[in-house]
């Protein structure tokens, strides 16, 4: 089995690197002149794109090949205050420039759009928000030259009191999403509300790939046997073109358990990666950790010397027991 390993939206190694520098609507509205104020978030945006190409770059000298973007390339992007900015047409080159970088160099990237984009709320405007976000990520990808398809993992959202009317709503919600925006998405289980389980169930009603968080599984479940229901995870990913994705970070300590610790814990990943064996040839991890490539640095190091390892580059390896 091919494990390949992957981190999220920068570097603790490369210095003023940020593809998430800001300014806030405060800030945007302190500005005498508008069209100067313009400028200045479309200069910020640029930086943010192309210091995402110098986060592949890095990843490159690396052998990294799998890589989450920041959600926050663009700041106050459909902010209501600039809803007259079309912020794509002054992006366009980099974001091209950033895509043919990823191609060339046969990187899996993708996005995790923040906690506030959810598709089961009864709230219509936070639904047409979320929605409008989700385009935003799509046109993105689409300036990439990147194909969209299963490149935005979501989380469900609230249970609002009742889970299973709430999986209702997102089932009826998800009718209202344009069809290239639902083959853009998967699902991930959450650490609070809904459970691998529960997750499965929508992925599998709306023919959505579900990004296993084996975290969160461990801190929020009703089922413990998650293994029961892995060969239907698997499936969901069937006619995907990209191997099945899932999330791996450690508990931060006994007190927060839900808080994710710098590093992985590497007998926890090992148990996981013997557990899963045999279902799939390959698996893509993204460490959701504190230390970010350090930690994924930190992660190859301790696996390196282990039996079941057999060392691929610097970010992938076979598993085999």
């Amino acid at each position: 089995m091919l494990v390949r390993l992957g981190y999220v939206a920068m570097s603790m190694n490369l210095q003023n690197a940020s593809p998430s520098k800001t300014m806030t609507v405060a800030q945007f509205l302190k500005q005498k002149d508008r069209g100067a104020a313009i400028s200045k978030l479309e200069q910020i945006s640029i930086t943010n794109i192309n210091n995402c190409l110098r986060l592949l770059k890095h990843n490159k000298a690396h052998e990294i090949s799998f890589f989450r973007l920041s959600s926050k390339l663009i700041p106050l992007a459909n902010h209501e205050e600039v809803s007259d900015w079309s912020f794509m047409k002054p992006l366009k080159e980099s974001l091209f420039h950033l895509g043919e970088y990823a191609l060339r160099n046969d990187m899996r990237i993708d996005f995790h759009p923040d906690h506030f984009v959810i598709l089961n709320s009864i709230d219509e405007e936070l639904l047409k928000t979320s929605v409008k976000t989700l385009k935003m990520h799509y046109q993105l990808l689409k300036l990439m030259n990147v194909k969209t398809d299963h490149r935005c993992v979501m989380h469900i959202g609230g249970g609002y009191g009742d889970k299973e009317k709430s999986l209702e709503q997102l089932i009826e919600n998800f009718s209202l999403v344009p069809a290239q925006i639902q083959k853009m998405i998967m699902f991930e289980n959450d650490d609070t509300t809904f459970t691998f389980d529960e997750t499965l169930i929508a992925c599998e009603k709306l023919g959505v790939p579900i990004v296993f968080d084996y975290h969160h599984h461990l801190v929020n479940h009703v089922n413990e046997d998650w293994l029961k229901n892995w060969a239907s995870a698997v499936d969901t990913w069937k006619d995907s073109r990209l191997p099945m994705k899932m999330h791996i970070s450690s508990p931060r300590d006994d007190k927060d358990i839900r808080a994710h610790a710098d590093y992985v814990d590497v007998s926890m990943f090992l148990t996981f990666l013997n557990e899963i064996y045999g279902s799939v040839n390959q698996i893509d991890c993204m460490i959701e950790a504190k230390q970010k490539d350090n930690a994924l640095f930190k992660l190859m190091e301790e696996l390196k010397n282990h039996p079941s390892v057999e060392i691929v580059n610097e970010s992938s390896f076979y598993f085999k027991p």
